[in-house]
C-alpha cells in the first residue's frame, strides 16, 4: 500500500504567492538561524523543533536562539535539537534568519538588536495577526491556521520533506498547545488532519501531555489560591478580573496563568477573562482570553499588546492597581460597543 502521509490534506488553503516566495527562501539558505519571541512557549519551540529538522534534512546548518530559556515542561524537545539561550554578540554567520511564532520583531527582546546588524534575510512564519508595515523580506503567514506548527507541517510537505519522529514531536508539542489539547475554537479539520498523520507516524500523546500538564511544582496550586483569592467579576458577571502582585516573602509565585485563566473561562457567564500579573514594581503583564464575540487582540492592542481575537496579551508599564483601572475600564466599554454592534 502507498504511503499517503505526506499528500496535501484536503483542509489544507491553497499556497498563496507570498508563501511561495517564503518558501523559495528556505530552500535556496545555506546557513539559517531560527529565532522565537521572549518566554517562549510550546508553539514556538515545537515550530522551532520540527524546522530545524525539516531543514538539516535538506542538508542546511541551522541555529535554535531565543531570548529565554526552555520550560522544564518542555524540555523532552531538547532531546531533538539544540536551543540556544542568547547571551548577547553576533549571531553565527548565517543568509536566513526566520522568526517563527511572532511577526514584531521587539518580542525577540534583546536578539533584535543582532537580527538588525546581520545583512541576512528576513523571514516570518506566524499566524497572529500583524497591524504596521511589514519590516521582513518574506512571510509564510495564514493568521486562520490553529498553530504555527500547522505552518511549518506545510512547508515541510512544500519543500519535500516526509515527517520523522523530530518533525512530528515539534509539530504535535505546536498543535495541542496552541490549541488547549484541542479544545480551543481555534481547532479546525487541518488541525485533526495533522494530528491524525502525527499518532500515525509514531507520536505517543499520552507522555507528551504528561509531560506539559502533569509536572507542575508543589507550589503551583498554593500560586493558583493566591489569584483566585484576588478573583473579581464586573459588568454583571461576564468580565473576570484577577490581579496579582508580587508574591511577599514565603508567598508561592505564579508565572504562568494559564490554569487560572481556563479555570475562569469555564464559568457559563464568563465571556472576558483579564489575568494581570505585576513582573516588577512597575510593569504589569496582561494575559486575556474570550470565549465569545469579544475580541481581546483588539484589546491588548490598546496597551501596545496583540495576538489573537480570542487569546491577547501585553506588557504595560505602571502600578498594577491603576493597570487595572485603565483596563478594565477599557473592557468594560468595548463589551458594551460589542453588544450595540450585535443589535
Amino acid at each position: 500500500m502507498a504511503d499517503t502521509r505526506d499528500s496535501a490534506a484536503p483542509s489544507t488553503p491553497p499556497t498563496t504567492a507570498a508563501q511561495r516566495q517564503a518558501l523559495a527562501l528556505l530552500a535556496g539558505a545555506s546557513r539559517v538561524v531560527l529565532c522565537g519571541h521572549m518566554r517562549p512557549d510550546g508553539d514556538c519551540l515545537g515550530s522551532q523543533a520540527a524546522l530545524c529538522a525539516v531543514l538539516e534534512r535538506l542538508g542546511k546548518t541551522v541555529w535554535i536562539y531565543n531570548p529565554d530559556p526552555v520550560q522544564p515542561q518542555l524540555d523532552y524537545l531538547e532531546r531533538d535539537v539544540r536551543f540556544h539561550v542568547y547571551k548577547g554578540g553576533e549571531l553565527p554567520a548565517h543568509d536566513l534568519a526566520v522568526m517563527l511564532d511572532f511577526c514584531e520583531l521587539p518580542r525577540t527582546g534583546a536578539i533584535a538588536a543582532a537580527l538588525g546588524r546581520a545583512k541576512s534575510k528576513k523571514l516570518i512564519v506566524d499566524h497572529h495577526l500583524f497591524h504596521g508595515e511589514p519590516w521582513w523580506d518574506g512571510a509564510y503567514v495564514d493568521t486562520t491556521a490553529s498553530a504555527t506548527g500547522v505552518l511549518v507541517r506545510r512547508i515541510a510537505r512544500e519543500l519535500g520533506v516526509t515527517l520523522d519522529a523530530r518533525i512530528a514531536r515539534g509539530v504535535f508539542t505546536a498543535i495541542v498547545t496552541d490549541t488547549g489539547w484541542f479544545k480551543y475554537s481555534n481547532t479546525d479539520a487541518e488541525t485533526f488532519a495533522i494530528a491524525g498523520e502525527l499518532t500515525a507516524s509514531g507520536v505517543e500523546p499520552a507522555p507528551i501531555y504528561a509531560s506539559i500538564y502533569q509536572r507542575n511544582s508543589r507550589t503551583q496550586p498554593l500560586g493558583v489560591a493566591r489569584a483566585l483569592s484576588r478573583l473579581e467579576y464586573v459588568a454583571d458577571g461576564r468580565i473576570a478580573v484577577v490581579d496579582l502582585p508580587l508574591p511577599a516573602p514565603g508567598e508561592a509565585e505564579l508565572p504562568d496563568g494559564d490554569d487560572v485563566l481556563d479555570l475562569l473561562r469555564a464559568v457559563g457567564r464568563v465571556e472576558v477573562v483579564l489575568f494581570l500579573r505585576e513582573v516588577d514594581s512597575g510593569t504589569v503583564k496582561l494575559s486575556a482570553r474570550s470565549k465569545g464575540a469579544f475580541d481581546v487582540n483588539r484589546l491588548a492592542r490598546g496597551f501596545g499588546g496583540g495576538g489573537h481575537a480570542k487569546a491577547s496579551g501585553a506588557t504595560i508599564g505602571g502600578a498594577l492597581g491603576e493597570v487595572r483601572a485603565k483596563l478594565v475600564e477599557a473592557a468594560v466599554a468595548q463589551l458594551a460597543s460589542t453588544e450595540s454592534v450585535a443589535r
